[in-house]
């Protein structure tokens, strides 16, 4: 059985989370040589029974689509994580199960993060509309950009600014839990266990027509569902976490997600985290929320940079990939015949600057230095913004993100 990339996903809820806020944050592990995009899609009005063309297969669009921004590898439609104007946040995870996933193509995890980003306001109705299109597509097709890459099962956490759901799925089947207190952390396996808000209604008695659960003793999710090699252990940053009562900050996650040592920033052969998130939820719907992107890889090596949604948000093409059309082997059939060099300008930067910190040591900790103040600088300004009685402008904000990656690729030349 495949395994899958070692993903983490944390949400913090006061009183743990400082001030009030819920925080949120993910580290995508994917294929040490893959690229990943961060690309803004501002709200849109659709024509009646027009369609939307996803990674594999096109589905039916709806009336309007909200303004999101998404951090996703590059070939494909979807995204492993990102948020919309309503202060909704998503990540997806890829999970082993007793049942290998379908390699027939049809939806992917990651098509269906975006869909409900672009579809949901809340946690919970972005929830419902991935398990409806679950329901009427289907999940499958491979997660790599390779022609013999591997399928898997899809689990997701969705944030709103008053809760969160743990959502995991085995085909059409789902089941979810509401998370409103304290700390969740969720990686790369299973997590549900019994308590169960959702599910879907014929889960229990699938799980029965396999032999998986006779129906007699409690109902425990992973139980039934997880393989019996599944031995990721997700539980040492969920406590580390857990003893920061009042204290989570933004800062406070992104020294998590660059832990190393415990696993949390894949660095292995076959995986390296190459993106992360961490986004700032207020309480107050008159205080923006700020999602912090790397678009780049190794979080230990990268600089978060804030943005903020407005109505005019300048796009930065400087974080998107090359685009190929319908020339791209990922759309052609056959699929993946040919890799192409999806490098976006600041990934190239980056790069340079990720070979000069492992060629020169005096130059790479200069370098890094300068990141560090360049983060700290943007983590300082949106404080102020968040500390603020006054309501953020949007002339002032909408090249944020511009900005910072603009300046970030300066430093690296």
């Amino acid at each position: 059985m495949a395994v899958a990339p070692p993903s983490y996903c944390f949400v913090a809820f006061p009183p743990w989370a400082k001030d009030g806020m819920v925080i949120f944050g993910k580290n995508s592990a994917r294929p040490r040589d893959e690229v990943q995009e961060v690309v803004y899609f501002p709200a849109a009005d659709h024509d009646p029974e027009s369609k939307v063309e996803c990674t594999y297969i096109s589905i039916d669009q709806v009336a309007r689509t909200h303004a999101i921004m998404i951090s996703r590898p590059a070939w494909l439609w979807g995204a492993e994580m990102g948020a919309n104007e309503h202060g909704v946040c998503i990540a997806n995870r890829a999970v082993s199960t007793r049942e290998l996933a379908a390699e027939t193509e049809a939806l992917l995890g990651m098509d269906l993060v975006r869909l409900g980003l672009e579809r949901g306001t809340t946690a919970k109705e972005a929830l419902d509309v991935i398990v409806s299109l679950l329901e009427e597509y289907g999940q499958g097709g491979s997660y790599y950009e390779d022609a013999d890459g591997c399928s898997f099962q899809s689990a997701y956490l969705l944030v709103d600014r008053e809760e969160a759901w743990v959502l995991e799925t085995l085909g059409k089947y789902w089941a979810a839990e509401k998370v409103t207190k304290e700390v969740r952390c969720v990686c790369s396996q299973l997590s549900l266990t019994t308590k169960i808000d959702a599910e879907h209604p014929e889960l229990r008695s699938y799980a029965q027509s396999q032999g998986w659960w006779t129906g007699e003793e409690e109902f425990n999710f992973s139980e039934v569902f997880a393989p019996t090699s599944d031995q990721l252990d997700c539980s040492a940053d969920k406590e580390s976490l857990g003893r920061q009562e009042e204290s989570i900050t933004v800062r406070t996650l992104i020294d998590i997600l660059r832990d190393k040592e415990g696993g949390i920033c894949a660095d292995s052969e076959s995986f390296l985290t190459t993106a992360s998130i961490v986004s700032v939820l207020p309480p107050s719907r008159s205080s923006p929320c700020i999602h912090y992107f790397t678009g780049t890889p190794d979080p230990s090596r990268s600089i978060f940079k804030p943005f903020i949604f407005v109505d005019d948000v300048k796009l930065v093409p400087k974080t998107q990939s090359p685009s190929l059309g319908k020339d791209d082997p990922a759309r052609k059939v056959p699929r993946f015949l040919e890799k192409p060099d999806r490098r976006h300008e600041l990934y190239k930067a980056h790069e340079r600057a990720r070979a000069l910190m492992a060629s020169n040591q005096e130059q790479g900790n200069k370098l890094r230095d300068t990141m560090q103040e360049l983060e700290k600088q943007g983590l300082e300004a949106m404080d102020g913004i968040l500390n603020s009685s006054v309501p953020v402008d949007p002339t002032e904000v909408g090249d944020l993100f511009y900005d910072c990656v603009d300046t970030e690729i300066k430093f690296f030349l």
